[in-house]
């Protein structure tokens, strides 16, 4: 009985996956997300929502935008270093560029990011021969780029203001000050782990060396640029008067859009905006939904449509090419 147990067991494990379990976190998030928010917008005045809008100073727009560009513009840095690092350094940096700006603006908004960027990201480059194994190491670098920089800032920001994370998970400070100094003990120990040797990831005809240890360092400097300047531009947007600091909205930005990205949820959707309004509490309710909206329509909206368009134009000049010579 024991024997067939464990049988049952393994056979059940295999048939789950990491994957189901990965959706069942991210559906189980985006319900508790939007049951949150919910109640926190049950006496929210929408009046006062578009009034806080109009009254956003014009150099702040412009703060947020110039921020939200240097955020794209280091998305692009993920995608040239991923190709480089897959040994495929003869794709030009304007072909990394668009490839990575319409993957990432078009899959941030449509969800699940793993599979719409990668699907966008395999149309734009197949004009250079990449093939979906190609993608696949690129959509591991980029990941493991994406990881980095996060834990890092989070780690970092933290360990200096842990009550910003309380506002969220609801535990104790010096809890979460105590998985923060973890995170960066397990960046030190992974840049310590690959500067002994070179590392190799895969197996079967499927394989990726990790960047060395100083490459790493530029990983997580793409990582921590691409944050900063998001969570700039979501600072700038905060009305003046609130008595926050950066640090604070940082730490915040950063949860909420892990939150969001774990979810699944098209741009994070309910998710990241219910996890904002539980870290930034001190800030009146509709003035903060207001900061959001705005954030939400420069850092989605409008890049999204952008790269509709890029995309767009793209596809018919294929279309419109012989038919010999589509390659994508």
């Amino acid at each position: 009985m024991p024997g067939r147990m464990k049988t049952a067991l393994q056979r059940l494990r295999a048939r789950i996956g990491w994957n189901s379990v990965g959706t069942v976190i991210g559906i189980a998030v985006f319900a508790i997300a939007v049951t949150t928010l919910v109640r926190m917008l049950h006496n929210v005045d929408t009046g006062r929502i578009a009034t806080a809008i109009l009254a956003t100073p014009a150099q702040a727009l412009i703060a947020a935008g110039v921020c939200v560009a240097a955020s794209y513009v280091t998305l692009t840095f993920y995608d040239w270093f991923a190709l480089r690092t897959i040994g495929r350094s003869d794709v030009p940096y304007r072909a990394a560029a668009i490839g990575a700006f319409t993957s990432y603006a078009i899959g941030h908004n449509i969800g699940a990011t793993v599979f719409t960027a990668n699907f966008i990201r395999y149309r734009m480059y197949a004009a250079y021969g990449l093939t979906a194994r190609d993608i696949a190491k690129m959509a591991f670098v980029t990941g493991l780029t994406f990881w980095l920089g996060n834990v890092f800032v989070l780690g970092t920001g933290i360990s200096y203001r842990p009550e910003a994370a309380s506002a969220i998970d609801q535990m104790p400070a010096w809890i979460n000050r105590t998985i923060a100094i973890a995170m960066l003990v397990t960046i030190a120990g992974y840049v310590v782990w690959i500067a002994k040797r070179p590392r190799i990831i895969g197996r079967n005809g499927w394989s990726v060396t990790l960047p060395s240890a100083k490459l790493t360092l530029v990983q997580i400097g793409i990582g921590v640029l691409d944050l900063g300047f998001s969570g700039l531009a979501m600072y700038a947007l905060i009305p003046a008067e609130a008595a926050v600091d950066f640090i604070g909205v940082l730490v915040s930005f950063v949860a909420a859009v892990l939150l969001g990205f774990v979810s699944h949820a098209p741009g994070g959707l309910g998710v990241f905006d219910a996890a904002m309004l539980l870290a930034l509490p001190q800030i009146e309710t509709e003035k903060l939904i207001a900061s959001l909206v705005l954030f939400r329509l420069m850092y989605y909206i409008v890049p999204f449509t952008l790269a509709l368009a890029i995309l767009g134009v793209r596809e018919l000049r294929l279309y419109l090419k012989p038919p010999g010579t589509r390659s994508g």
